[in-house]
């Protein structure tokens, strides 16, 4: 995280959402803020794709880390409109980087509780008012420097009701944490007045010489960008963590199961799974 603005993965993420916009047919997501957000049109996108640049448009040109990123925002997206339906009103979207949820929210009595850091908050909101996209009355920003402040101690401060229902959004985020604070936010869900459900994403250990190459070689990729990888997780970890929090409904998906969901055909990847999506799972947990 550099204090200029949001973090290369946070861009790359964006980026990746944009692209499917005009890139994937049929699509799985739709997000027509992402490119006015962003500053960029679909020719732009189109032309930065061909280039061999060290641009973060670089994750949009990856088919199956695109879909991926799509589908991943598509399934936590389905989950806040469920949780809404049995009368949950606020949603707190941890690490929330620039995604565009709170602007084209669909709710009209659900609240919305963006988390991060305060440059990338900051450099958004810039991004958004340039685009001419207003500041909805249903968000709430909350700026919080891990470095320096308490998550708890930040989002309560806030008009959040720590006693009421809650859905949290964590996406993107758990692999960059150590296991201990990725426990600990997990913990701290689970204190959550029920009914509370979390929806995030982890990445699972290698099980193959080649597949572990990958990842150290994405590890190191990152390490170099100033965002390594901390944390792996086995399916079986996960839901013992959680079940031990006191969920006791938890729904565990790879990468690729979660595209085949949205997909009415065979997303045609060369391989199946494609290797950048082996780790990558996506978790839905409520009590």
């Amino acid at each position: 995280m550099e204090n200029a603005g949001p973090s290369r993965t946070a861009l790359a993420t964006a980026y990746a959402r944009a692209y499917h916009q005009c890139a994937d047919r049929p699509s799985i997501f739709a997000d027509p803020l992402a490119m006015p957000m962003l500053g960029v049109t679909a020719d732009d996108l189109t032309d930065l794709s061909t280039r061999t640049t060290d641009h973060p448009v670089a994750a949009a040109i990856d088919r199956p880390r695109r879909l991926f990123f799509a589908a991943r925002a598509r399934f936590a997206e389905d989950a806040v409109a469920a949780a809404v339906a049995t009368g949950v009103r606020q949603v707190v979207i941890l690490g929330a980087g620039l995604d565009t949820f709170a602007y084209r929210n669909p709710h009209p009595d659900l609240r919305v509780f963006e988390v991060d850091h305060p440059a990338t908050q900051a450099w958004k909101r810039e991004r958004l008012a340039t685009a001419g996209i207003d500041h909805p009355e249903t968000l709430t920003l909350v700026p919080v420097d891990f470095e320096t402040q308490v998550l708890a101690a930040e989002l309560e401060a806030t008009s959040f009701a720590r006693t009421e229902p809650a859905i949290f959004v964590w996406l993107g985020v758990v692999f960059y944490l150590t296991p201990s604070a990725a426990h600990s936010t997990l913990e701290y869900i689970a204190g959550q007045a029920g009914p509370v459900e979390v929806v995030f994403d982890y990445l699972q250990p290698a099980d193959t010489d080649e597949d572990r190459a990958h990842l150290r070689a994405r590890a190191e990729r990152l390490a170099g960008a100033g965002e390594p990888l901390v944390s792996y997780f086995t399916p079986d970890d996960i839901s013992g963590q959680l079940r031990a929090l006191g969920f006791t409904a938890v729904e565990d998906h790879t990468a690729r199961d979660i595209i085949g969901r949205y997909l009415d055909e065979s997303p045609g990847f060369d391989e199946d799974p494609p290797r950048a999506l082996r780790a990558s799972r996506i978790v839905r947990a409520s009590r």
